[in-house]
């Protein structure tokens, strides 16, 4: 898509986000010069973006995806990028996993970075997930910690997903309340009363 139909699509409304942005499996940066046309647009129009940093899922560089590359899913090779486009709403799918503390250092730095668990959540150990999750909530970012999935054809995985963080005993019942659903509607600008929510 052309820089200018990208900008279409977002102001007719077409598109309201910007995921997902996953240079890292064409073994590029997410600071690449090819991209920063579109981050400049959404930046603009005020678009949150979605940016795959982290894993790809085990063997992926061996199996289907050559070019990819684990050290493009650093999390601090987003600095230039965010100090390029210091307004740009970015938020990083799978929350950087495994490189928590990157992640938690490029939030600290920056006020508008929010994550989502999507992926991690049921695909990697279980304790390893919770450590990350509450080591995430122990540094100060519960109010920027987003649920996810990352898949569609699974759709049993909702349940199994969504049971980490409704049975995580470290969580406050307002902090799974962020998690599954607050948080998303802060950073997406959604109205939440158009949403029904278990008493």
């Amino acid at each position: 898509m052309t820089v200018e139909a990208f900008r279409d699509s977002l102001r007719s409304g077409f598109y309201k986000a910007m995921p997902e942005v996953a240079p890292q499996y064409q073994g590029l940066s997410p600071g690449d010069p090819t991209l920063e046309p579109y981050f400049a647009v959404a930046e603009e129009l005020n678009i949150p973006v979605g940016l795959h940093m982290g894993t790809g899922g085990n063997g992926m560089a061996n199996i289907t995806q050559p070019k990819y590359r684990a050290s493009l899913g650093d999390p601090f090779l987003l600095e230039d990028l965010l100090a390029r486009h210091p307004k740009m709403k970015v938020w990083v799918m799978h929350a950087g996993y495994p490189i928590l503390e990157h992640m938690i250092a490029i939030m600290g730095a920056n006020a508008y970075i929010y994550v989502d668990i999507s992926g991690m959540i049921w695909s990697y150990p279980l304790d390893d997930v919770h450590y990350y999750i509450k080591r995430m909530i122990q540094a100060g970012f519960g109010k920027r910690i987003m649920y996810g999935t990352d898949f569609v054809m699974w759709p049993r995985l909702f349940e199994t997903s969504m049971g980490v963080i409704e049975h995580a005993q470290y969580l406050s019942e307002d902090q799974k309340r962020d998690i599954l659903f607050n948080n998303a509607v802060r950073f997406l600008r959604l109205d939440k009363d158009q949403f029904e929510w278990p008493e």
